[in-house]
């Protein structure tokens, strides 16, 4: 695989570390904003509306750019955004403050997928992804569990400084690891014109990856967002076991990505029909015996595995049913993604507040998963001819 793959996973390991670090600060923030875990929880849907918003217009606005111009910019506006994070009192700034890193995020991660899709053959799209989205993996793994260590010793505030910081050596990877003529065909004059590529966005097959992709990514999200009171207090673990559900979980979907990143360009089908149902099944169980602590960090490790194996799988899905659009591509793929990272964590900010307690989340995560189910059972034969056009 190119060198610039990995210079660009470096610097989604900084990002994916500030999108997932708060599902441990969420208490500490809510407790010291004098607000509820719920509407904490928020922080998370604000991130994932930004991401969702700032992938198509900052893909459109910077499609023209050098690329390593457009993410050196978008890296310099992450790192700022968590600068006044760290320092503000007040919720609602910290809220801005949320969707403008999202914004940079964005951006980033859509000129990241687009330029990383030019670096390889069609048929090693899902092993390119792979690389990339181990970078948010990992981050699960060391950077938010460490992120969650950092926030209980010396404060939440402490950990958007950390990453603020770390954005340095990430600049520095991307100035070095990517030149300008990295991706060029994507940027091309060649490229279509902008109303071409956003008019890839009617097309069926588009259209279904992008809602499978946002269903089981939504259904993620409901559940890690609020993975820190289940917990503390339906399991009674230590605050300290957060960091180990963290770690475990972020060890799963790393495994789930690389093993994904195998066979979704070749077997997709395979990764699918197997997976989903087992994704469902994880998250009924785990809702049932979450009171059972070593069968929810297990469980934990599980499902971290299945989310992200189906997840990424459907997101190559997605780049390569808008392989009609370069430049907007992976904007696409972006948005699909946040889409179900916005919507994910406010249903289960409703559910926390109307249903079964604080395992409201994990259940709302199994009716998502079950309504992408239900509609890959209705259109497998259409995902199935989108995977064999694609390879």
């Amino acid at each position: 695989m190119p060198f610039p793959l990995y210079m660009l996973a470096v610097a989604v390991f900084v990002m994916g570390t500030s999108e997932f670090m708060l599902a441990g600060l969420l208490p500490a923030i809510a407790t010291e904003l004098d607000v509820s875990v719920g509407t904490a929880g928020l922080l998370t849907s604000a991130f994932a509306i930004g991401m969702v918003v700032g992938a198509p217009v900052m893909a459109a606005f910077a499609r023209r750019w050098p690329p390593r111009l457009a993410l050196l910019v978008c890296l310099l506006v992450f790192a700022g955004s968590h600068v006044i994070g760290a320092m503000t009192p007040v919720f609602s700034l910290l809220l801005i403050t949320r969707v403008l890193s999202a914004f940079a995020n964005a951006g980033f991660l859509a000129v990241a997928l687009s330029t990383a899709t030019t670096l390889v053959p069609a048929n090693q799209t899902g092993r390119a992804l792979s690389i990339l989205l181990s970078g948010t993996t990992i981050a699960t793994v060391v950077g938010v569990p460490a992120g969650a260590l950092l926030g209980t010793a010396l404060g939440w505030r402490t950990t958007f400084w950390a990453i603020a910081i770390l954005c340095i050596p990430a600049a520095v990877g991307v100035l070095r690891g990517v030149t300008n003529s990295v991706g060029r065909s994507a940027t091309s004059e060649a490229s279509p014109r902008l109303r071409v590529e956003l008019r890839q966005l009617a097309a069926p097959r588009l259209i279904l990856a992008m809602a499978l992709g946002a269903l089981i990514n939504g259904g993620t999200f409901a559940a890690f967002t609020f993975l820190a009171p289940v917990v503390t207090e339906t399991a009674g673990l230590a605050e300290a076991w957060v960091s180990v559900a963290l770690v475990m979980f972020g060890i799963g979907s790393f495994l789930g990505v690389t093993v994904a990143g195998r066979l979704s360009d070749q077997r997709p089908g395979l990764v699918l029909a197997v997976g989903g149902p087992l994704l469902l099944i994880g998250w009924i169980v785990l809702a049932v015996a979450a009171s059972h602590p070593v069968a929810l960090i297990a469980l934990v490790l599980v499902q971290g595995f299945l989310s992200f194996s189906v997840g990424s799988t459907l997101i190559t899905r997605v780049l390569h049913a808008a392989s009609g659009a370069p430049t907007m591509g992976g904007s696409y793929a972006t948005a699909a993604l946040n889409i179900g990272a916005a919507a994910g964590p406010v249903l289960a900010a409703f559910g926390l507040a109307t249903g079964p307690g604080l395992l409201a989340p994990v259940w709302v995560a199994s009716v998502l998963t079950a309504i992408a189910l239900a509609i890959m059972l209705l259109t497998g034969r259409e995902l199935t001819k989108t995977a064999a056009r694609a390879i």
